[in-house]
């Protein structure tokens, strides 16, 4: 229906336009009218125009009124058929076409056309701008995205949103209109701006915005009564080069955390997995599984996956193969803290890379059971270590956390040490011995999101320890690829620190799950526990920090730590080396 109208509206405008030329032409003429020959041309012209637009022309697509696709569109065609109507008039006696009728005709049609066009489209967008029944929203972002984002939330007819104001804190943009919708203002006028127009919703179309703005624009809006939409990654405008009104989506804790796609040297990788025998200690961890679902697309020669937990090592394989029968070579039960198991087990497998996952990581638990961490992250570690040298390891990589870095706590003290052993065992035997260090990972097993979630499932509260304690986050799949890439291009002995970006305040976190759930709970403070950091780091103090091949890794020596000088402390079970200060122990008096 709709492409009748044009098609019948465009046969008008070139009826009119014809006319109207060479009624000037003639001199107003008044017997114009009465002669058939300019009505011929006029049908003429029309039928040609529709027939040329319907075959590849503005009747082909539905384009948007007015829009700059359109207007070529239009043009082309119009410019098409006045070259056919003059070649017609020349070769066929019985058309009377004046050469100057032939020019000014074709001229005159195109601006009626584009004059109809126009005036539709400026008054659907006062008639939809003015719609009481769309949801109103306010955009921040008056650039590209948000340019075009005003024109489809307009023209689409499914759209639920009405837009009435854009915010840029572009000054030069101030007092600009986009489809009749002005820019009323900065960011940090939105307060005011969503009392003035008593929006409901604040869309960002700023496609790279930055955690730490979309942070901080969350907050205005929660401030505001604003419910906050934003649209994903340019990458991910999959349908058209525009965003449209079903692109925009709620915030999640991806967007606010500030992670990305990270970009991988697949042929360094390649090169250090393909056709490898790869271990992975810890494999029905989340870190661990999610390794080794990666490793995988790899090609590895074989995967050996060890866990002491049978049910985890069910998860992983069901996961991987869609087959949880537990068969087959490739599954390892075993517990790192089993020396005897490992060299027996090392021995036959002969991995030319291992990635050292498995670790008791509660942070809380361990402060009550530190000789547990003693004897899991410390001398577990030791033990993965011994057989995988004695095996010939190519590539030993131990993946650490940041709670190394300055530790103050039992959990932090123990990794640290895994890292001084990794370094040992770089300067003492054949191989590549890297550690990995990075923060909290998003949604893994025994975190604060799941932890988060399941108090809301249960109606809250929600408890945080302190509302200014925060933490570095990463994604399972980023922290994954980024060990693998460590693994390909670590050097011997160093620690590849992860970057992490901003730290996260906790609180936050919980707010947003809870704001996503879409109830209101409370939130209660407990306070920070023992040997918890308010904020933590990524480097100890006096670490010198060194550029890496690639550019979201920093590389970081630690002191090498001897096995002997963890003997005397084995002794006591009360006291756990944990700290040392420069390769010196240092007793530290902890109840076990």
């Amino acid at each position: 229906m709709i492409r009748a109208f044009w098609v019948v509206n465009d046969g008008l405008c070139w009826a009119v336009a014809l006319l109207l030329a060479l009624w000037t032409r003639l001199s107003f003429d008044p017997h114009l009218l009465t002669q058939a020959s300019p009505w011929a041309v006029a049908v003429m012209a029309a039928v040609l125009h529709a027939a040329i637009g319907l075959a590849s022309g503005p009747y082909m697509v539905r384009h948007m009124r007015g829009s700059f696709d359109e207007v070529a569109s239009v043009v082309q065609t119009a410019i098409i058929t006045a070259f056919a109507v003059i070649a017609i008039s020349w070769v066929t006696p019985d058309v009377f076409l004046p050469r100057s009728v032939g020019l000014l005709a074709p001229a005159l049609a195109i601006v009626l056309m584009l004059a109809v066009r126009f005036t539709v489209r400026t008054y659907r967008s006062h008639r939809v701008a003015s719609n009481p029944d769309g949801e109103r929203v306010i955009i921040l972002g008056a650039g590209l995205a948000g340019r075009r984002l005003v024109s489809n939330m307009l023209h689409d007819d499914r759209s639920e949103f009405t837009p009435v104001a854009l915010l840029d804190d572009d000054r030069s943009k101030r007092r600009l209109r986009i489809e009749g919708i002005p820019v009323l203002g900065a960011r940090r006028d939105l307060a005011a701006v969503a009392e003035r127009t008593n929006a409901k919703y604040l869309a960002v179309a700023i496609p790279r915005a930055e955690s730490d703005l979309l942070r901080e624009v969350q907050a205005q809006a929660r401030e505001a009564g604003l419910q906050v939409k934003t649209l994903p990654p340019i990458e991910q405008w999959l349908r058209t080069s525009d965003p449209q009104v079903t692109d925009l989506r709620d915030l999640n804790l991806e967007d606010l955390l500030g992670r990305r796609a990270v970009e991988l040297d697949q042929d360094a990788i390649a090169e250090h997995i393909t056709g490898k025998v790869v271990l992975v200690t810890g494999a029905g961890g989340s870190i661990g599984s999610e390794l080794c679902r990666q490793i995988a697309r790899f090609n590895p020669g074989r995967l050996v996956m060890l866990d002491r937990d049978e049910s985890a090592l069910h998860a992983v394989q069901l996961s991987m193969t869609g087959r949880g029968l537990l068969e087959g070579e490739d599954l390892l039960l075993a517990d790192i803290r089993d020396a005897e198991r490992l060299n027996q087990a090392f021995a036959e497998i002969r991995p030319d890379v291992l990635f050292h996952a498995a670790a008791l990581k509660h942070l809380s638990l361990l402060e009550r059971f530190p000789q547990e961490a003693w004897q899991t992250n410390v001398l577990g570690t030791l033990n993965v270590l011994e057989a995988a040298s004695a095996a010939g390891v190519g590539t030993f990589v131990n993946i650490s956390t940041d709670k190394a870095a300055s530790p103050t706590s039992v959990l932090g003290h123990s990794k640290r040490a895994a890292e001084r052993l990794t370094a040992h065992y770089a300067q003492t035997q054949p191989g590549r011995y890297v550690s990995v260090r990075f923060g909290n990972v998003l949604g893994s097993r025994g975190s604060v999101i799941p932890a988060f979630a399941e108090q809301i499932r249960r109606g809250g509260p929600v408890t945080v320890t302190h509302p200014d304690v925060e933490r570095y986050f990463m994604l399972i799949p980023e922290a994954c690829q980024l060990v693998l890439q460590a693994g390909a291009i670590g050097r011997d002995g160093q620690v590849m620190v992860l970057d992490m970006g901003s730290p996260v305040r906790i609180v936050d976190v919980a707010r947003e799950l809870i704001s996503l759930s879409g109830r209101n709970l409370d939130i209660q403070f407990t306070g920070l526990r023992p040997g918890e950091k308010l904020t933590e780091v990524l480097f100890t103090a006096g670490e010198d920090h060194r550029p890496t091949g690639h550019p979201l890794m920093t590389a970081v020596d630690v002191p090498p730590l001897p096995p002997c000088r963890l003997a005397a402390a084995a002794q006591e079970p009360s006291w756990i080396p944990l700290t040392f200060d420069e390769g010196v122990y240092v007793e530290q008096n902890t109840p076990a």
